[in-house]
Parts: structure tokens; sequence; C-alpha cells
């Protein structure tokens, strides 16, 4: 079982941390409750990698941990992961390691002087989605239903601008009408907000979501929810990520296969819409 636990609340602490004491263990959890919000989880694996690494190696307390433990398992990361996840998982343990300094749990940061592997790109290596394939995607889905309608509304924001994270955590009332003309309100990572005009069509299928789903009055709720068991019914519970593509035919199926590869970045969506 992962020690770390990626949400709100940690149910326990890896054993380095916790043969500092309980001070270091709660200064632990709340890193990831609080310092943390949108990397939460691929911090929580790198820390709890590195951690691991580090009983592997003989460390017997995070307080122990030295420069050269840092840069030693940065050194072995090259082998299995590119150079932009290597880093992130650095930064990862820099920020943990300073939160524990300001924290007054450890006296130094022993990832500070530690340098990752650099990386230059100067084009995108993410192969653009045939339109042809957004647009099957699209025309897949039963609309009859309620939870058709979410679907073809989150797929058209996705293939339009939106991070399918910033898609699934909007609101209601982030679908907006301004000058006769339907916007959207994304919450990007860092607090920042983004407000754009919907194309046409994806003003059609927003409509056709917020008005053929009942969510409409539902100002305040979330805009792409989960639905009730056998009733195929939306209830009030905001759609999580990992269970954004589950409906596409199986995980197996060709269809499921694109949208997961919009999802994970591993292809630029091209717009149906035009």
């Amino acid at each position: 079982m992962n020690p770390i636990v990626p949400s709100a609340r940690a149910a326990s602490v890896p054993a380095l941390v916790d043969a500092a004491g309980e001070r270091a263990g709660i200064r632990f959890q709340e890193f990831f409750a609080s310092a943390i919000r949108n990397p939460r989880r691929a911090y929580a694996r790198a820390a709890a990698d590195f951690l691991a690494w580090c009983a592997g190696a003989g460390v017997t307390s995070i307080t122990a941990v030295q420069p050269l433990h840092v840069a030693s398992w940065i050194e072995l990361q090259p082998q299995t992961l590119s150079a932009p996840t290597v880093k992130q998982r650095l930064a990862a343990i820099r920020h943990l390691f300073d939160w524990l300094v300001i924290g007054q749990i450890i006296p130094h940061n022993p990832a500070a002087s530690v340098r990752g592997p650099s990386h230059t790109t100067k084009k995108g290596r993410a192969p653009v989605l045939d339109a042809t394939e957004a647009r099957q995607l699209l025309d897949s889905i039963d609309v009859s239903t309620p939870i058709g309608l979410r679907h073809r509304a989150l797929i058209a924001l996705v293939f339009s601008f939106a991070r399918v994270g910033a898609a699934l955590a909007m609101r209601v009332d982030d679908v907006y009408v301004q000058q006769r003309r339907l916007g959207v309100r994304l919450r990007e990572k860092g607090g920042r907000q983004h407000e754009m005009p919907c194309h046409h069509t994806l003003e059609a299928y927003l409509h056709a979501h917020l008005d053929g789903t009942g969510i409409a009055s539902d100002s305040k709720g979330p805009l792409c929810r989960t639905n009730r068991r056998g009733t195929g019914q939306l209830n009030a519970t905001p759609l999580p990520q990992a269970n954004a593509y589950a409906w596409c035919g199986g995980a197996r199926s060709p269809l499921a296969s694109v949208w997961r590869s919009v999802i994970t970045r591993s292809v630029r969506p091209a717009s149906p819409l035009t």
C-alpha cells in the first residue's frame, strides 16, 4: 500500500517521517493538505518513491537525508523517466523539504543545491489528433440521456480549448451569457481564471446539457456530475477525472483510446466543431 495518500488528508506517513517524531508527521501531512493543490498526486508519488529509496539506502530518518542522497536518487531517474518528469520530481522533493525547514523540522534543505537534467524543446512532441477521429467520438455519443449530454459537453470543451481538469472543475455559473454570446470561465493552475466566448457548436452542446439534465438552476453546483446508478440521472457530485473516459465503450474500445489520449495529452485535440 502506498504510504502517502494523495488527498486532502494523508492517512499515514512514511517510516522515515514517523521516525522524526509527531511534529514531523503532522508537518508532512500539512504539506499535501494545504501547501500544494494541482500537482498533489504527482508530488505524493515522487515523495513516496524518494523516501522508499532512502529507506533502502539505509537512511533512518527524514532529518538524516543529505544532498548526496537526493543527487543519487535524481541521477537514477532518467533511466526510466523523461527529463521533464525528473525535473518535476526534483521540484516535489525540494518543495517538501522547504516546507519542513519552515516548520523547523530540519535545519536545511538537502535538495536545494541539487540540479536536475537540462531540457529544452522548440517543438511539441504530441501529435495532433485527426479531426475525423474527434468527430467520430462526438457522433458516437447517445445524447438521448443526461449522461450522453454530459459526455458531449465535456468532450466539446476539451476539444475547444480547456484542460480536462479545468473543465471538470467548472460550476454551472461558469457558463454565462455576455452580449448575447455564451462564454465559459475556466479556473486554471495557480488560481488564474480564463474567460472566453464559445464556438456556436459548443454553445449548443452546453445549452443542451444544462437544459436536458435539469441542472441549469443549480448555479453553484458542478457542471459535470456523476450519475446515480440504475437511473441514468445526474446527482450533485463532481465527476472525478479518473472516471472521465470510462464511459467510452470500455477500456479496449478504439474510441476510448482516442479520448484517453486527449485526457493524458499524448495527442493534441483538433477541434471538430468548425
